[in-house]
């Protein structure tokens, strides 16, 4: 594509944080609601994985009945406390049901004690509460089989962001590559070695590896914390990424293979010098 296309490109659309100012959301609430296909984006012409808003979608954003409230409601998110408050149901309770994977973080941040703080789309927990079905879980006591596995120590919030979060980045790659950097982003590098055995694929694969949303200094306990969470750590959820991680591999090599060093020419052996011929016909003399 050329420069003046890709300019023309440019002018019909614009940056994410630009699109997110002139809709009236932070930057966070921009995000999410990227996440959650309430705004659609596409690749930057430019290259380089960046992504861009088109002038046409601010518009269908800004014509949806409601706008802005509406869709500053449906990218609400609350922690525990609001959350339970919003379900009726003791802060207790809602972590016992978080835990159970029956109601699933949205995202987490880190306090500044570096507790895993997570949050939960408001409009998700309306929806849960308001279902008949829910009634027991809300108001009934919690039923021995479930309290066994919370006195085991289950807690599913971790993997169930970790599911949700793929799933999100999923829906911005275009690539094959940039996929399979989306799955692999969630296993640790043993893991990852182990599927792909081919050093310069697991090389290119780095490329498209995005790293945790949140994060500190590199190296920092807070880094350090969140690739914790980032990474897969229960044997069934390792066995189907590995899975996934194998598939996209393959369909990515088939659309386009990993860049390999360029073959050096193989050096040229010198011609084996000849005897003078003076020596040639000494030799012949001495034969004779």
């Amino acid at each position: 594509m050329t420069g003046d296309t890709i300019t023309q490109r440019h002018g019909t659309s614009c940056t994410p944080g630009r699109a997110a100012r002139e809709l009236g959301l932070k930057r966070r609430e921009f995000d999410l609601a990227v996440h959650l296909g309430r705004i659609r984006t596409v690749p930057d012409e430019a290259g380089g994985g960046a992504r861009r808003v088109e002038r046409a979608e601010i518009e269908r954003v800004r014509a949806a009945p409601g706008f802005p409230e509406t869709l500053l409601e449906r990218v609400k998110t609350v922690g525990t406390t609001e959350g339970a408050a919003l379900m009726q149901v003791p802060p207790g309770r809602f972590t016992r049901l978080a835990r159970l994977g029956l109601v699933v973080p949205v995202s987490f941040y880190l306090n500044r004690y570096r507790a895993v703080v997570w949050m939960y789309l408001a409009e998700e927990l309306r929806q849960f509460a308001a279902d008949e079905k829910n009634t027991p879980l809300l108001k009934a006591r919690t039923p021995e089989g479930l309290r066994d596995q919370l006195d085991a120590g289950l807690d599913l919030r971790p993997r169930n962001w970790r599911g949700r979060h793929l799933g999100f980045v999923l829906r911005q790659t275009d690539d094959p590559w940039q996929q399979a950097g989306a799955v692999s982003a969630f296993l640790d590098p043993v893991q990852i070695a182990e599927v792909v055995t081919d050093p310069y694929e697991r090389s290119h694969l780095n490329r498209f590896r995005p790293g945790p949303p949140v994060h500190g200094a590199p190296g920092s306990p807070a880094a350090r914390l969140c690739e914790q969470l980032m990474t897969a750590d229960d044997a069934d959820e390792i066995g189907w990424l590995r899975a996934d991680l194998a598939r996209a591999v393959d369909e990515a090599r088939e659309h386009r293979p990993a860049p390999r060093p360029a073959a050096k020419p193989a050096p040229e052996v010198p011609d084996e010098p000849r005897p003078p011929h003076r020596l040639l016909g000494w030799l012949r003399r001495r034969g004779a």
